[in-house]
């Protein structure tokens, strides 16, 4: 799912009278996983051609909630970052501190406004001033499938909820895992919220979840969600509980598991295991969302720097962010689409033309809006409360009823 946090230390005078350092970037981030990894590389190679060297400093945890608690450490300790990878609300949450760059000087004559869609820009300005490099942007409406064990269930995708559980049932009687999930918190969101989507459409999604309305949180379209996770929960193995995301994309790239409601990101394991799109896996919108894209972007933040030579650094790198170049190179890799709207698809496979389509489409169409699992529909807070009753709902301990009762309540606390 995902996300990065950065800390980027520039050059420094050691000696006196010395030269500056070799400037360099120190990088927290959460992307750990192999196909993420692998993606990473591409940034650090390309910010090592420009002299910029590279430390790393992961933080494992696929939504990137440890990276913001260890964001906060570094601040409170008096030791803020030079940049930071975030998310939506939360890179709103450290702009109203004022405590973040100005990058206008960037982005004004790189043409910044004219490529980026305005749906991401509501998260990369504030203030009307450019504080963040979107590096790509995630949809989280996707579903993963083997395409072996779906060619043995009659070789259609489903298009709508009922077909899709019916695909889970052949599954099952194949003997395999139906639906690869891993019991976390942000996942049981992100599956949540696509069976929002599926359920309600777009118009239900951004009033029960964006403008947070508690007939919709509580009405009986999202009964029928929640007794969808219910029935989903009956898909799972017995040893979900606390499974990280790519082990999950694991099962289903060894064929272990029919399928993994998960965003795009999951892309970069089949890669890096050497599948190929509708040859090895079939990707598709989840089941009764075609149309609709749920996003988040991965974006770099500054924090303010008083020296010229960290500020330099900071320039540099939300320079090689943007690069048109570097936005193929790096999205082929991870399994997002570009930031730029300006970025032909010529070198991409055939899931990352449908994800630039689908995007283009969506945003022309009024249908692309922000994931709450990954931090682009509510604040934290909001999101954290959602989580608690989705999670618990998901594993019976508490019931549907319990939950439509809950959820409008845990939300108005939060707000």
């Amino acid at each position: 799912m995902r996300h990065v946090f950065l800390a980027g230390t520039a050059c420094l005078a050691l000696c006196a009278g010395a030269a500056r350092a070799e400037e360099s970037v120190e990088v927290l981030h959460w992307w750990t996983a192999g196909g993420e990894a692998a993606a990473l590389n591409v940034l650090k190679e390309d910010l090592a051609a420009k002299g910029v060297a590279w430390k790393d400093m992961p933080v494992a945890g696929g939504s990137g909630v440890q990276a913001m608690t260890a964001l906060r450490a570094r601040v409170t300790a008096g030791d803020p970052p030079t940049a930071v990878q975030m998310l939506g609300f939360d890179i709103r949450e450290w702009s109203e501190m004022g405590v973040l760059s100005n990058l206008d000087t960037l982005a004004g004559p790189a043409g910044w406004d004219k490529v980026v869609p305005q749906a991401i820009q509501a998260f990369s300005k504030y203030d009307g001033h450019w504080i963040a490099a979107p590096v790509n942007v995630h949809s989280t409406n996707w579903l993963w499938i083997n395409k072996a064990a779906l060619d043995k269930a009659g070789g259609k995708a489903p298009a709508d909820m009922d077909a899709f559980f019916a695909m889970l049932d052949n599954f099952k009687a194949q003997g395999i895992v139906p639906l690869a999930h891993g019991g976390q918190p942000w996942q049981d969101g992100t599956l949540w919220e696509a069976v929002v989507l599926s359920r309600g459409g777009m118009d239900f999604y951004k009033k029960a979840v964006l403008e947070a309305d508690p007939d919709a949180l509580s009405g009986e379209t999202m009964r029928q969600v929640f007794d969808d996770m219910t029935r989903l929960r009956g898909y799972f193995d017995n040893s979900f509980s606390g499974r990280d995301w790519n082990l999950s994309s694991a099962m289903v790239i060894e064929g272990k598991a029919g399928a993994q409601e998960m965003g795009d990101w999951a892309k970069g394991e089949f890669l890096r295991a050497g599948n190929v799109p509708d040859k090895d896996f079939v990707c598709i919108r989840f089941p009764g969302t075609q149309g609709n894209v749920l996003f988040n972007s991965d974006q770099f933040v500054m924090f303010e720097q008083k020296d010229a030579g960290l500020k330099d650094a900071q320039l540099k790198m939300a320079a090689a962010v943007m690069d048109p170049a570097f936005q193929i190179a790096f999205n082929k890799v991870k399994g997002s689409v570009p930031a730029r709207t300006d970025v032909p698809d010529t070198d991409f496979d055939a899931c990352g033309k449908k994800g630039m389509r689908d995007l283009a489409e969506a945003a022309a169409n009024g249908t692309l809006a922000g994931s709450l699992a990954h931090g682009h529909g509510q604040p934290s807070s909001v999101k954290e409360a959602i989580f608690d009753v989705v999670t618990q709902q998901l594993n019976g301990q508490i019931s549907t009823d319990e939950a439509l009762k809950r959820l409008p309540q845990a939300v108005k606390a939060a707000m």
